[in-house]
């Protein structure tokens, strides 16, 4: 499969909502990284597919997933790296706050498997939206 494909292949599992599926197409190792804030659980780091289930789980459990609209607004390829610019808009199922932000993502793929995915958004919006 090219870089293209298993994005692509990443971006309907991901739709799809399961988050094992979504895992599986990751390499055994990968560097995945979301920065952002303590508050928020599902930033940070993680090193492997079981930790990429868990992250989506937990995330999950904070939004409203029937409610998030995402928008690709270009997925640009370059050999093994892709880039993904969009934008995500999702609501706090604590406080009902909808948020909406610029995102973009950096994937590295290898023998068909994501090796490196970097989550950039707006994690001071999004605590904002979560505060209390």
């Amino acid at each position: 499969m090219t870089t293209r494909e298993v994005v692509e292949q990443f971006l309907g599992l991901l739709g799809a909502g399961d988050p094992d599926a979504v895992a599986q197409i990751f390499a055994d190792e990968i560097d995945w990284y979301v920065p952002g804030s303590d508050r928020l659980p599902w930033t940070g780091r993680r090193t492997t597919p079981a930790e990429v289930a868990d992250y989506l789980r937990v995330l999950g459990e904070n939004i409203v997933p029937e409610e998030n609209i995402d928008k690709v607004e270009a997925l640009v390829v370059e050999g093994p790296h892709a880039v993904l610019l969009g934008e995500f808009t999702r609501t706090a199922r604590s406080t009902g706050r909808i948020y909406r932000m610029p995102i973009a993502m950096h994937f590295q793929v290898a023998d068909g498997r994501i090796t490196k995915l970097y989550l950039y958004e707006d994690t001071a919006k999004v605590a904002e939206a979560y505060a209390q």
